[in-house]
C-alpha cells in the first residue's frame, strides 16, 4: 500500500479505513495542534531534503488530490456551482476545516475570489510574512477539477501568515 514505488497516485478512499470501528472512544476529531504538527514537520523535512519549490509542488499536488477525493466522496450537491459552494461551506464548517465563503464571482469568466476564515492550516500562527496555504490552493483546485473537469489556477493572496485574518484565494481557469 505505501512501500511500492510508483509514477501515479495510488490513493484510494478506502485507505482511510473504518474510523468508527477503529476509534470507538475517540471518534473522528483531533486537535488542530496535532494536525499542524504533522503538516509543519512534514513540510520542514521536505524543504530540508528537496527545497522550497519542490516541496510546494508536492504539498499542492497532495491538496489537489485531497480536493478531488473530498468532492467525489464527501460533497453531495454537484448539480450547479452555487449548490457545490453551499455544500462546501457547510461541510468545511462541520468538519472544522474552516469557514468558506465566496467573496466575489465572475460567472462569465469562471473566476472567483474565495476566503477561508479560521483556516485549519494557519489561523493563529505567528506572522511570518508568507502565504503558506499551498495545500489549500491545491485542495480548491482539486475540488473544482472534480466538479467541472477543468483545471483552475488557485493562488493565495492573503493569509494569516502574512498578516491577514482570512485566507483569500484567487481562482481563474487555467
Amino acid at each position: 500500500m505505501f512501500k511500492e514505488e510508483r509514477d501515479e497516485s495510488q490513493f484510494a478512499w478506502s485507505m482511510l479505513g473504518d474510523i468508527e470501528m477503529g476509534r470507538p472512544n475517540l471518534g473522528p476529531m483531533v486537535h488542530v495542534a496535532v494536525y499542524r504538527l504533522m503538516q509543519f514537520t512534514l513540510r520542514d523535512i521536505l524543504i530540508r531534503d528537496f527545497g522550497v519549490e519542490k516541496t510546494n509542488k508536492i504539498i499542492f499536488e497532495a491538496g489537489k488530490k485531497a480536493g478531488q477525493e473530498f468532492c467525489d466522496h464527501i460533497l453531495t450537491e454537484k448539480n450547479d456551482l452555487n449548490g457545490l459552494f453551499a455544500d462546501l461551506q457547510r461541510t468545511m464548517k462541520e468538519l472544522g476545516i474552516g469557514i468558506f465563503r465566496v467573496e466575489s464571482a465572475d460567472l462569465e469568466k469562471n473566476s472567483f475570489v474565495v476566503t477561508v476564515a479560521e483556516d485549519l492550516d494557519c489561523s493563529g500562527i505567528p506572522v511570518c510574512s508568507e502565504q503558506i496555504c499551498t495545500y489549500d490552493e491545491g485542495f480548491i483546485a482539486g475540488l473544482l477539477l472534480a466538479y467541472s473537469g477543468k483545471n483552475f489556477r488557485v493562488k493565495e493572496v492573503d493569509c494569516w501568515g502574512s498578516g491577514g485574518r482570512v485566507c483569500r484565494f484567487t481562482v481563474i481557469p487555467q
